[in-house]
């Protein structure tokens, strides 16, 4: 490996100043990349598509731990040069994509890997939800992805794990708890950034599970969960007229108590909330 110049050193010699509109906030410290690379457990034998490397803090820190191949996504095309002095530096390891992550064909990009493959980055705060979602959402089950380690802004990250009942709860972690594992593994100081952000990041895991937890059709799961929390204050039976079916009848269906409201369903309710607007004529 070539030695590779401080990365403040690139960002000036590049004229890398983040950019607002991409929801870029750099993270130089060393230290704290290779601990976000680690969270992803071994990345020896293993392909890691990053998305929103920038000028490749974590790109760096994936390669020294061992990491077997990194795709790395860029849809900023000032960070490319500097992403190409580290492919430099590591021979045939890493590949470098200019586009958006939204409209990637990840299979097309992966080809006919063999190996393990872990998404593993920083995301960039205005993409990072709409990403996940994504990733959590595709028809066929396990996904092309070993694991998710994936950084968000705290708020976000507490809404991925939250359980039933706490105030947290809602679409985004009955979509995460349906089908995978996940959990909240550090956070990461907002001074750690450059420029620093108004709030703290996290680092969250998520793990897919062999087949969802519940039986249900993916979509009807989509359509209940976000009438019921569309309009979360409400009880069931008001909050799941939007759906177009009768929904004392839907909730009888399944089980539920009419006057219940939607932080308190676990994720086996909502399945079977899924399962009953799925079969209605």
């Amino acid at each position: 490996m070539n030695e590779l110049p401080p990365l403040r050193d690139v960002i000036d010699a590049h004229g890398l100043r983040a950019k607002k509109a991409l929801g870029q906030n750099f993270l130089l410290d060393l230290n704290l990349t290779r601990k976000i690379a680690r969270a992803a457990g071994s990345l020896e034998a293993t392909t890691v598509l990053e998305v929103g490397p920038g000028p490749g803090g974590l790109t760096r820190a994936l390669l020294m731990e061992g990491a077997g191949r990194v795709i790395a996504i860029e849809k900023d095309e000032r960070c490319l040069a500097a992403l190409e002095e580290i492919s430099q530096a590591y021979p045939g390891k890493l590949e470098i994509i200019e586009g958006d992550a939204l409209t990637l064909n990840e299979a097309e990009v992966l080809g006919e890997s063999q190996s393990s493959v872990k998404v593993v980055a920083n995301l960039p705060y205005n993409i990072g939800t709409a990403l996940l979602v994504k990733w959590l959402t595709p028809q066929v089950w396990p996904p092309f992805y070993d694991s998710l380690t994936l950084m968000f802004q705290k708020e976000v990250a507490e809404r991925i794990v939250a359980q039933p009942g706490e105030k947290n709860y809602g679409r985004l972690s009955v979509l995460c708890g349906w089908r995978t594992k996940a959990e909240l593994l550090f956070d990461v100081p907002r001074q750690a950034f450059t420029p620093p952000p108004k709030v703290t990041s996290a680092i969250v895991r998520l793990t897919p599970h062999p087949r969802p937890l519940f039986e249900a059709d993916l979509s009807a799961l989509e359509k209940v969960v976000a009438a019921a929390f569309g309009q979360r204050r409400k009880m069931l039976r008001q909050s799941l007229k939007s759906l177009g079916v009768p929904a004392e009848t839907l909730l009888t269906s399944a089980g539920l108590d009419p006057t219940r409201r939607a932080e308190t369903l676990s994720i086996e309710e909502f399945c079977a909330l899924a399962r009953a607007f799925a079969s209605h004529p």
